[in-house]
C-alpha cells in the first residue's frame, strides 16, 4: 500500500478490525519509510449492475461518485459521514439484490432521494434540485409544497 504522505510503497499493518457496518476491514498502517500512520479500508468486490446513464452510456457503479453527490447535498447539515456510508451500503445491497445486469440512473436517484427524505429534508431538497434539474422556480416550489404536505 502506497504511503499518502511520502509515496513509499511498503507499509505494515499495525491494527485491523471490522468496519462499523461489518462489511469490510479497517486497517491502520505505518509507512516503513517515514513512519507516519494512515487508515485503509478493505471491502469485498461485489458484482454490481452497470449504471445506464440518461444519455444511453453504460458505466460501472462508482461508490465514491454516489458518496460525493450525497455529501454535497448534506453539506453543513447534522449528518455524519458514517450515516452517508450506511446509506450507500444499503443502496449497494439493494442493487445486488435486484439481480439486474443494468440499472438506470433515475431509479438510483429516486432511491437516494427516498433515503435523504427520511434522513434530512434540507439535504433531500438540495439533492432533488440538482438531480431533477428543475427548469424554473415553479417546479422547485412544487417539490417544496409536496414536501410540506407530508
Amino acid at each position: 500500500m502506497k504511503c499518502p504522505f511520502c509515496g513509499y510503497s511498503d507499509s505494515k499493518v499495525v491494527d485491523s478490525r471490522p468496519d462499523k457496518g461489518g462489511s469490510g476491514i479497517r486497517r491502520r498502517r505505518e509507512c516503513e519509510e517515514c513512519s507516519k500512520r494512515f487508515t485503509t479500508h478493505e471491502r469485498i468486490e461485489e458484482m454490481l449492475p452497470l449504471v445506464l446513464k440518461k444519455d444511453g452510456r453504460r458505466e460501472a457503479f462508482d461508490r465514491r461518485k454516489i458518496i460525493s453527490g450525497i455529501k454535497k447535498a448534506c453539506e453543513k447539515r447534522p449528518i455524519s459521514i458514517e450515516e452517508i456510508e450506511r446509506m450507500v451500503d444499503r443502496l449497494e445491497t439493494r442493487l445486488q439484490e435486484s439481480s439486474e445486469k443494468e440499472i438506470a440512473t433515475p431509479l438510483i436517484g429516486e432511491w437516494i432521494m427516498k433515503e435523504l427524505h427520511d434522513l434530512d429534508e434540507v439535504a433531500y431538497v438540495r439533492f432533488a434540485s440538482v438531480y431533477r434539474s428543475f427548469r424554473d422556480i415553479n417546479e422547485f416550489m412544487e417539490e417544496l409544497q409536496e414536501l410540506l404536505k407530508k
